[in-house]
């Protein structure tokens, strides 16, 4: 009896609380913007952005001697479909404010312009983190968790190791996600996940949600249980004039001398290369193009997202004229998102087009509503790479 009369009040307190948005930073909340309480953020002096259930989205900045005040950000202006940034309203002698949508459910980078200068929004707590200027973090909620959120399954971990890199000659630092109940007895297949230029180690666990997807695919049983590890491909100053000149060969380097060994002596991996797969958005998948393609005794599965190359005959030669090259790989996707294709997606399509005429077999796929952005790399992940890695194809 004593039993029954202490949980009552705590199942009505679960069901109070569940009721209302939690405000950002409380949960790892799916609906973070949305704002039941009409709080504000800490430290900012009005609520911006806010979501509401109708997915319109209202953006507010109190700046009283700006002259002009807009949105950008190539994310958000794509699901607006605005070709140029959105102009705020000036609604008293202190506020600007801005209501757009509705916004299909995602999370969006975006900026503001004030007096020609971009910034972050100073009121939103969502910042990302990288190797670039600031940006600030849309969440547009749907009726409940989306697949990056999240969700009450069991939930894997993710562990930043640093080490000393010889072929660098420095301290550098990768990220390693171990799925639910890792056991180091077993082993387990690995994916290495690389970034973009501008993305640090820490990126794909930020903005991407790689770990909370695998979470959820696994959870699902649509993936099977692995190691994602997240290193720096950042190997050159992407700003340096012989990056390109430099870049593969020392990567390809850091890969065999330092990361897939660090991994294989401190986690329980399958070491052969059926048991590696190499990944990567943007500059991450040139990566994976120029450098995986070349390192066929360390990995068999590849995934080359937003990415590719014009001269693919000439820059992946050895690897397309292989006779060998389709009993060497087990799955091979390329693949962009739907915004992309007619601009930077060119290369994709080079490279897919390219792979066709070798008659080497691989995914091409295009989908999400996203372009050149985390919303296409985040569903590209989800919907794609890791469901079809180590599955009988």
């Amino acid at each position: 009896m004593m039993k029954k009369l202490f949980s009552l009040p705590l199942l009505w307190l679960a069901f109070a609380f569940s009721t209302r948005a939690q405000q950002a930073h409380v949960n790892l909340d799916w609906n973070p913007l949305k704002n039941t309480q009409n709080l504000h953020p800490f430290g900012a002096n009005v609520i911006s952005p806010e979501v509401t259930d109708d997915h319109l989205v209202t953006f507010r900045l109190k700046a009283p001697q700006a002259q002009e005040v807009l949105l950008t950000g190539g994310p958000i202006l794509l699901a607006l479909k605005a070709n140029k940034p959105i102009p705020f309203k000036k609604s008293n002698d202190t506020l600007w404010t801005l209501t757009v949508g509705p916004v299909k459910p995602d999370m969006y980078v975006y900026r503001l312009i004030v007096d020609g200068v971009t910034v972050v929004d100073p009121n939103n707590t969502l910042t990302g983190f990288s190797d670039q200027p600031g940006y600030s973090q849309l969440v547009v909620h749907g009726d409940g968790p989306a697949y990056y959120d999240a969700r009450p399954v069991p939930h894997g971990a993710v562990t930043r190791h640093v080490y000393h890199s010889e072929v660098l000659n420095g301290e550098r630092e990768l990220y390693v996600y171990t799925p639910p109940g890792y056991n180091p007895k077993k082993k387990y297949p690995v994916l290495y996940l690389l970034g973009g230029s501008g993305e640090l180690a820490s990126t794909w666990a930020l903005d991407g949600r790689a770990n909370f997807i695998a979470d959820n695919l696994i959870a699902e049983g649509k993936a099977v249980p692995m190691l994602i590890v997240m290193p720096n491909n950042q190997v050159v100053h992407r700003s340096d004039p012989r990056h390109t000149e430099l870049t593969f060969k020392l990567f390809e380097e850091e890969l065999r001398r330092q990361i897939v060994p660090f991994v294989d002596q401190h986690y329980g991996t399958i070491t052969r290369p059926k048991g590696r797969a190499l990944a990567g958005l943007s500059m991450g998948g040139r990566h994976t193009q120029f450098v995986g393609f070349n390192c066929l005794d360390l990995f068999s599965s590849f995934g080359c997202l937003s990415s590719g190359d014009v001269n693919t005959e000439q820059s992946s030669a050895k690897f397309l004229n292989d006779p060998a090259v389709n009993k060497k790989i087990d799955y091979l996707l390329v693949g962009q998102g739907t915004g992309e294709v007619a601009t930077i997606g060119q290369r994709a399509v080079a490279l897919q087009e390219a792979l066709q005429k070798h008659k080497i077999k691989h995914d091409y796929y295009v989908g999400g509503d996203g372009a050149h952005d985390w919303g296409t790399w985040r569903h590209l992940l989800y919907y794609r790479l890791l469901p079809n890695l180590w599955r009988n194809h």
